[in-house]
């Protein structure tokens, strides 16, 4: 709480504020949870080292191949060529932000789509706050089976339930929210009336993505999830605006009902039959395809590089564990928070060879030579990038070292135990209680580690299903994907909005909430209502 007062009302530049709030978070540790100050030091350690590698890693290079392709001038074709499927910003926004950004939420995650896809928009000539803003909320439905089902996979690993069962028991909620968050994020964006002026494309876009989420997910399983549904909904919608186009063109890049004249690129704030958005201009298909290469690249290596048969091959050759002495195995989780005495590991992994911020980072070289640039020149951008977003790493450090201590200390388990205790009410707090791990971690994975364990154990207690309550930790946890540090810090940093992270938290937070709940209400119906009760698998 006072992390998000410091940004939100405070107004306090985002790594002030967690290197203030890591600050509190060490004291409370010590004098509160009367943690030693040695093994809270060495948690904050191995936190802030986590955020770096990989999460700092993945940011670094996505911002390094966005300014590359900003110097040569092929973004600006590139945004000329989106512009060119459709003039519209409300059909740009879910293209981008929703579809696009779930294929990188899928393939890679870590931070991965909200990058891409903020800096894509900002290329497009949306306003810092709308780009920022609606990229963290457009990146929520494809959450849990980001990075290859990475959460899910870990959410099997500490709960001990199969993993199938738990990614098709969140492919019978999230495909809900999927259907719903399109219609949310341009409701956002535009306005009620904005939106419904283009409900049929909106309605293709969600679809197509929540069917294909539901049928992998239950039928196949939870690994290539967002891939196959981000693909069939990008496939789907462009081909849907070949045949039907709005009677009106949305131009402005603003937030409707808001004063944001901070766009970087100043476009037309009106609504009209405009056939193009002024600036934009029409490329021969060489120039356009020439400009598609770097991402087309980036997909390739990050799909590559999320694969589990090249983490297979590639991590025997260099993968170094390094164990935190004075903090490895010397903590101890007991029950109710897991079914028994578990010490707690705390190994730095190096597995820099795999990590998805190395395959960006080879993406943005081979990118770079492709574009002609020279070996010097990429050396020297690479520094500039560096200097560019170091604060932005510093945050990343911080917040990780905060999410850890919490983890340590036992700060996330007595949070966790008053969720549990809500009794038949369970089921709505199950999703707060995942919403309130991404906020604190600003993982979905992380959060599972944290709250999967004990959400079996209360489900179990109550007679309800431990797949529902532990999947629910996931589901209920992308909602809470859109206000942590984290994410927000790397919206800022893709937009090159430094400093207005407050604005950023101030415009989702209630978005986030909202959705939580929902999800929250959702369960509960799964958990007591008939039929609602016939999705649950695993009771």
């Amino acid at each position: 709480m006072i992390l998000l007062g410091l940004i939100a009302f405070a107004h306090m530049q985002a790594h002030i504020a967690a290197l203030i709030t890591l600050v509190v978070a060490l004291c409370v540790a010590i004098f509160g949870f009367t943690m030693p100050t040695g093994m809270a030091l060495e948690a904050a350690y191995l936190g802030a080292l986590t955020g770096l590698f990989p999460i700092g890693w993945i940011i670094l290079n996505v911002i390094f191949l966005y300014r590359l392709t900003v110097e040569n001038g092929s973004f600006k074709v590139l945004q000329d060529s989106i512009a060119g499927i459709t003039p519209d910003r409300r059909l740009q926004l879910l293209l981008v932000a929703f579809s696009f950004g779930a294929f990188f939420e899928g393939a890679a995650g870590f931070g991965t789509p909200v990058a891409v896809t903020g800096a894509i928009l900002i290329g497009l000539g949306f306003s810092p706050l709308a780009a920022s803003g609606l990229s963290l909320i457009a990146n929520t439905a494809p959450v849990a089976y980001g990075a290859l089902g990475t959460p899910i996979v870990t959410l099997a690993a500490v709960t001990g339930l199969d993993a199938f069962e738990l990614g098709a028991m969140a492919g019978r909620q999230l495909p809900f929210f999927s259907v719903m968050v399109p219609f949310w994020l341009i409701a956002a964006f535009a306005g009620f009336r904005g939106m419904m002026q283009i409900w049929p494309a909106i309605l293709v876009c969600g679809v197509s993505f929540a069917v294909p989420q539901f049928v992998v997910s239950n039928y196949h399983g939870p690994w290539l999830v967002d891939v196959v549904a981000a693909l069939v909904s990008m496939g789907c919608l462009v081909a849907f605006l070949k045949i039907w186009h709005p009677k009106e063109i949305w131009t402005s890049p603003a937030l409707r009902g808001r004063v944001d004249n901070s766009a970087v690129t100043p476009r037309p704030a009106s609504v009209g039959a405009a056939a193009t958005p002024a600036g934009f201009r029409h490329h021969d298909s060489g120039a356009v395809m020439r400009a598609w290469v770097p991402w087309i690249i980036l997909c390739v290596f990050v799909f590559i590089w999320g694969t589990q048969t090249f983490k297979d091959i590639v991590n025997p050759l260099f993968f170094p564990k390094f164990p935190i002495d004075g903090l490895h195995n010397l903590v101890q989780k007991v029950p109710p928070v897991v079914a028994k005495p578990t010490a707690e590991a705390a190994v730095f992994n190096f597995n820099i060879l795999t990590m998805t911020g190395t395959g960006i980072f080879v993406a943005a070289l081979v990118s770079g030579i492709v574009m002609g640039y020279r070996p010097g020149r990429l050396l020297r951008a690479y520094g500039e990038t560096l200097w560019v977003v170091r604060y932005s790493l510093i945050t990343i450090a911080a917040m990780l070292a905060l999410g850890t201590l919490t983890r340590y200390s036992g700060v996330d388990a007595t949070l966790g135990l008053a969720f549990a205790g809500t009794g038949v009410l369970f089921p709505f707090f199950s999703a707060l209680l995942g919403w309130l791990g991404v906020a604190l971690t600003g993982s979905d994975t992380a959060s599972n580690v944290l709250f999967g364990g004990l959400q079996r154990i209360t489900a179990e207690q109550l007679g309800l299903s431990p797949v529902l309550m532990a999947a629910t930790n996931s589901t209920g946890g992308v909602m809470g994907k859109m206000i942590d540090a984290q994410s927000i810090v790397v919206a800022s940093t893709a937009t090159n909005w430094f400093g207005h992270e407050s604005e950023i938290l101030r415009y989702v937070f209630w978005h986030s909430i909202v959705l939580a709940c929902l999800v929250g209400v959702l369960v509960m119906l799964q958990a007591y209502v008939y039929p609602f009760t016939l999705m649950v698998v695993g009771g």
